[in-house]
């Protein structure tokens, strides 16, 4: 979908869509269109439950002299509360409709849209089409038979505001976030024979062509480093592991600023091991890799918006099945760092895959801080459902930004305990910690408390993102399937507190 910016109303779109306030009360252009043809928009407004709350729509068949196939009016809720993130989800909710009509090309008229003066208009008409890019994806590689409507048709959407040239520049940073984005959509969406371990280091590496530095490491490598806690997830596969270290160097050569570091868990499939998961819904664990898709596609936003900052990446990436070398519950492994784990149940694999990853990164780096994220727990899923994600962190303010840009962008998090009673709970009776809890308690609390131990004195929060990978619903600017969840959030954490 191509999405243009103009001061002026291009010449016969299908669809020209305009706004109405609550209460149904028309915007400017909305009226001036509604005296043009006699009344029509408001005539619409009564015969139909559209009350110009927030994301409602109603089609006019328009007139001749429009020059345009219909009027789609879109309602903008309560004049002077439109925000950053709503106009997102409008522009979201607009595509789809207008994909569910069939409409080819639209012309949204932006005018007088307002947030009470808190972003200007050519802002609020950029997020405005970045919601609308979201909102477009779609992952529809394997669909070799659809029906024509299944199909989307919105080829080209055109914004009409003030400022289009300035709408453009705000558009170009969040339209390269929307890159990053798509491509964690995409590496969550492919099933596990097309994305593992070594197929998934190359997808890394080809972000060197956007100036990202990409190191891998393979088996041997992590195994003259000690790394037994990756290893010994991926020992049952006849898929190899890798830890893949991206690097984007931004900042100023001048600054001496540690640089920020971000590590993912990237399991490419979860069979549970030895401790094997129920048959029903293992599908759905080709997406135990989103942690380390949500790092990667991090990685391409920050090098395609070209940030000022000096960012890692590191994801530790196995493929987690039973075998007649699997690791087995009652195995001893030694990490990098020396501790030495009891394996209980080899389904709680990807806190061994980070262990690693976290002690690798913050003693070969030195990092200002250290965001981790993970599809962990189903505990964070029985806790919090699957509307926001479980942050954990050694760090309040740390946690508190987190906290303040997954607000600010539509992806929460709610921050979680941590304690020296659950850390209790974690000690082994044969070695120096255990990978579970006791029974099911607090099994979220007590994987974040397991990390806690390899990341020295690193400032550090763990983002558990089990229940925020993959949607089986459409929302504002998130289609059903994978999310992205993460790129966005660490993206304004990274913008709004250590850029230059």
């Amino acid at each position: 979908m191509k999405i243009t910016f103009t001061a002026r109303s291009p010449a016969e779109p299908d669809a020209l869509v305009v706004g109405a306030f609550a209460d149904r009360v028309l915007s400017a252009a909305a009226g001036e269109i509604d005296g043009q043809t006699g009344g029509a928009l408001t005539r619409a407004m009564s015969a139909s439950r559209f009350t110009g709350a927030s994301e409602q729509f109603v089609d006019v068949v328009a007139p001749a002299a429009l020059k345009a196939a219909r009027v789609v009016l879109a309602g903008l809720g309560k004049p002077g509360t439109i925000d950053e993130l709503g106009v997102q989800n409008l522009g979201g909710s607009l595509v789809a409709h207008l994909n569910r009509v069939g409409a080819k090309r639209a012309a949204v008229i932006f005018d007088g849209w307002s947030d009470g003066g808190k972003i200007s208009a050519p802002a609020l008409a950029a997020n405005l089409a970045y919601g609308a890019r979201l909102r477009s994806y779609r992952f529809a590689k394997y669909r070799t038979k659809e029906k024509p409507e299944s199909k989307p048709t919105l080829a080209a959407l055109t914004v009409v505001a003030p400022g289009p040239r300035q709408a453009q520049a705000v558009f170009g940073r969040l339209d390269r976030v929307a890159d990053g984005v798509f491509f964690t959509r995409d590496l969550v969406s492919e099933p596990a024979n097309v994305i593992y371990p070594v197929t998934l280091t190359a997808q890394a590496k080809t972000l060197s062509g956007l100036g990202v530095d990409v190191e891998v490491l393979t088996e041997a490598r992590m195994r003259k480093l000690g790394m037994n806690a990756i290893l010994g997830v991926g020992q049952g596969s006849s898929r190899e592991s890798r830890l893949v270290v991206m690097r984007w160097s931004g900042a100023p050569k001048r600054s001496k600023e540690p640089l920020l570091a971000f590590v993912g868990k990237g399991v490419t499939f979860d069979t549970g091991g030895i401790s094997i998961k129920p048959a029903g819904g293992m599908e759905d664990m080709k997406w135990d890799m989103g942690g380390a898709g949500a790092v990667i596609g991090l990685m391409k936003a920050l090098a395609g918006r070209r940030a000022k900052i000096d960012v890692v990446g590191v994801v530790g990436l196995v493929e987690n099945m039973p075998s007649a070398s699997a690791q087995r519950p009652g195995d001893v492994v030694t990490s990098m760092s020396g501790q030495t784990i009891e394996i209980i149940n080899t389904d709680a694999e990807g806190r061994l895959v980070l262990a690693d990853a976290l002690w690798y990164c913050q003693s070969r780096f030195k990092p200002r801080f250290m965001v981790d994220l993970a599809t962990l727990t189903g505990a964070i899923i029985v806790a919090l459902g699957k509307y926001q994600a479980g942050v954990f962190s050694n760090d309040d303010a740390l946690a508190d930004k987190l906290v303040a840009a997954g607000q600010a962008v539509g992806e929460p998090v709610w921050r979680m305990p941590l304690g020296e009673r659950y850390d209790k709970d974690i000690n082994s009776d044969i070695a120096d910690v255990k990978n579970v809890g006791k029974n099911r308690e607090a099994g979220s609390i007590t994987a974040a408390q397991f990390l806690l131990r390899f990341v020295n004195e690193t400032p550090w929060a763990h983002l558990d993102i089990a229940g925020m990978a993959w949607s089986k619903a459409d929302t504002g600017t998130v289609p059903k399937g994978g999310t992205g969840f993460g790129v966005r959030l660490l993206d304004r954490l990274i913008a709004d507190n250590y850029e230059k």
